[in-house]
């Protein structure tokens, strides 16, 4: 099975001056663990998870003051449609971290997580009826 395969085409994609409060509301609205952050000044694509967003409420920063970019993760290790399964979920453990961006040439087409990485891997072993396969 392909990355393309299980990743999420719904692509939450925000700049670098996004609040974290601001961030967290629309990764909350679309139900994704990350936000593509696009920095038009670097020209760069970074990556915003739910977990940068836990590490600096935990370190008493105020959600409403820290920026998008002073948490995002820059050097980005990307993933391509084509893809296995086996080659991301190698590279998140490689990386330490459990999201990827999917690139198609330049552009990001998608977001990969372990979710749904076990999500394809657990439907390929046993029964999962549709309406629960779903929400995985």
């Amino acid at each position: 099975m392909l990355v393309r395969d299980a990743m999420s085409t719904v692509i939450l994609t925000i700049g670098p001056t996004h609040t974290l409060r601001q961030a967290a509301r629309l990764m909350s609205a679309r139900r994704v663990g990350s936000a593509v952050v696009l920095d038009p000044d670097t020209c760069g694509l970074g990556i915003l998870t739910e977990r940068d967003i836990l590490n600096a409420l935990g370190a008493g920063l105020s959600p409403d003051e820290e920026a998008a970019h002073e948490h995002t993760t820059t050097d980005v290790v990307f993933a391509a449609p084509d893809w296995t399964l086996d080659e991301a979920a190698n590279a998140m453990v490689r990386g330490g971290f459990r999201h990827l961006i999917v690139l198609d040439g330049q552009d990001p087409v998608g977001v990969v997580s372990v979710r749904d990485i076990i999500g394809c891997w657990t439907r390929g072993r046993i029964h999962v009826p549709a309406e629960q396969a779903a929400i995985v």
